[in-house]
């Protein structure tokens, strides 16, 4: 006998709540700084791996801040048209290239961080420090497993 096809409560599906989440978020965070600094989301995430983890390649960019290669490409190209950001060829393997934030990189980058601080602090504040522990920990918990199930079995 067949059964009855489950409901999808939306409103209650974890993939959804994050995703979200995540969105209102991230067009919050960019509020903050797409006017000053005429930035969009990907160009700033691809200036905070770099301002963290510089230097990298274009692909390792899209790695850090999960992605595809055609939104980094273009946010790349844009940012240093700007001169915001920079290439070098790699010595050891020519067909490769490291990007790095040129200096005017570096102080935009800087002047956007306390922004970015600051609103983390603001959202964090519905939460008591013991949640905020909590979640961190369920979040890297939730990454570690969403990772694990991608690669597949």
């Amino acid at each position: 006998m067949p059964t009855e096809a489950q409901a999808l409560e939306l409103e209650k599906f974890l993939p959804y709540r994050l995703s979200v989440l995540a969105q209102l978020v991230s067009e919050s965070l960019h509020d903050l700084y797409a006017g000053p600094f005429e930035l969009s989301v990907t160009q700033w995430r691809v200036m905070a791996a770099l301002g963290r983890f510089a230097p990298l390649t274009a692909s390792d960019v899209g790695q850090r801040i999960v992605m595809d290669k055609v939104a980094v490409s273009r946010a790349v190209a844009s940012l240093m048209k700007r001169g915001l950001v920079e290439r070098a060829t790699d010595l050891d393997d020519r067909r490769r290239a490291s990007l790095r934030l040129t200096e005017k990189g570096r102080t935009v980058h800087a002047q956007i961080v306390p922004l970015a601080l600051k609103y983390e602090a603001d959202l964090y504040q519905a939460l008591s420090a013991e949640e905020r522990q909590a979640l961190n920990s369920l979040c890297d918990r939730l990454f570690a497993h969403a990772k694990l199930l991608r690669s597949g079995p």
